[in-house]
Formats: structure tokens, C-alpha cells, sequence
């Protein structure tokens, strides 16, 4: 199943524009998904990696963004904090990012060190709707080294799971600012 989010923009969002120019997700975020993304993201599956992306590049429109891509464009996983990361073990994000990059047999880099998280925060999944965007606040910054690197390039943003957009938003808004010209989010799972 496919989900696309784009426009039509709701009112808010035509008075100010998202960061994010798309959202492209394979599957709803309701069992049997939930299940085997949580035992990918948490249960140290890391082999699942490849599998999700094919899903993904199955789902309408996701290949097509891969192909709008050409060298200079960025995959770009949306970062964890490095707490999170010694917790987990891994980045389930840069996992499905590369295994994309790959499989998708497009230019287009995978990179896990461009776009940074460069505050911890609480866990996304303990908190309500309305904390979530002040939670991630600030969190994400791209390498002040390499934004030269994002000016007028494509992004497309992975991660595994869109709930409240949180998240890909602020890491959005933080690659918009660095000079991105298109950001689209690629997410495994999205809730309805």
C-alpha cells in the first residue's frame, strides 16, 4: 500500500510552507508492520534492513524520487543522538537508508555524517502530539563544514517511521536552511 502526502497544502500549511515538499510511506504504521519494525528497530534485526527497502522501492513514487536524483543529491538517514545510538546498537535509519541508496541503482550518496544530531532528547514514542515538536527542538544541525554541500541539491530524508512528522520536520527544516532545494521524507511506516 502506498501512501503519499503532498499537496493539496491544508490552510496552515499554504500560510507556511513545511520543510518537507513531500512524504512517501510504504505501509501504515497498524499490525502486522508495527510488529516487525519494532523487532527491527528494537529487537537488534538489523537484517530486516534490505527487505524494507525493497518494499519501499516498490511503493508508488519512492523509485521515481530515487531517480530524480543525480550525484551531487543526498540519502540522508534522519540522525540518532549519541546516547541512543550506544543504547541501540545502530541506526535503523541509516540502515534503510543505505540498503535504498543501493538497491535504487541511482548516483545519489548515502551519507550518515552530513546531517547531525546535536542534542539528546527524550524518546519521541513517551511523549504526547504537542510535546513532540518542543522535545526535538533544535536537535538536528548539518556539519557546518559541508553545507556548501546541500545548496540547491535534492534531499531525501529516511526514516522508518512518520508519526506526529515531528521528527523529519525539524531535521527538515534544519537541511532547508542550510540551502536544500527539495526535501522529500521516506518513511517505511506512517500512521494514519
Amino acid at each position: 500500500m502506498g501512501l503519499r502526502t503532498g499537496p493539496p497544502l491544508c490552510g496552515e500549511c499554504a500560510r507556511q510552507r513545511p520543510p518537507l515538499d513531500s512524504t512517501l510511506a510504504a505501509v501504515p504504521y497498524a499490525y502486522p508492520w508495527s510488529m516487525l519494525i519494532s523487532g527491527y528497530k528494537f529487537g537488534e534485526q538489523h537484517g530486516w534492513a534490505g527487505f524494507f527497502a525493497a518494499l519501499l522501492l516498490e511503493s508508488p513514487g519512492v523509485l521515481q524520487a530515487f531517480e530524480a536524483l543525480d550525484a551531487q543529491d543526498w540519502v540522508l538517514p534522519v540522525p540518532l543522538s549519541v546516547q541512543r545510538l550506544q543504547t541501540r546498537g545502530f541506526n535503523q535509519a541509516w540502515a534503510l537508508a543505505s540498503a535504498l541508496a543501493r538497491q535504487s541503482g541511482t548516483l545519489a550518496q548515502a551519507d550518515a555524517q552530513l546531517l547531525l544530531r546535536v542534542r539528546h532528547t527524550r524518546p519521541q514514542s513517551q511523549l504526547k502530539r504537542e510535546a513532540r515538536l518542543s522535545n526535538v527542538k533544535g536537535a538536528f544541525q548539518v556539519d557546518p563544514l559541508r553545507v556548501a554541500e546541500l545548496r540547491g541539491r535534492r534531499v531525501l530524508l529516511v526514516d522508518d517511521v512518520m508519526t506526529s512528522g515531528a521528527s523529519l520536520y525539524t531535521a527538515a527544516q534544519a537541511l532547508r536552511d542550510a540551502g536544500a532545494a527539495h526535501i522529500t521524507a521516506v518513511v517505511l511506516a506512517r500512521t494514519q
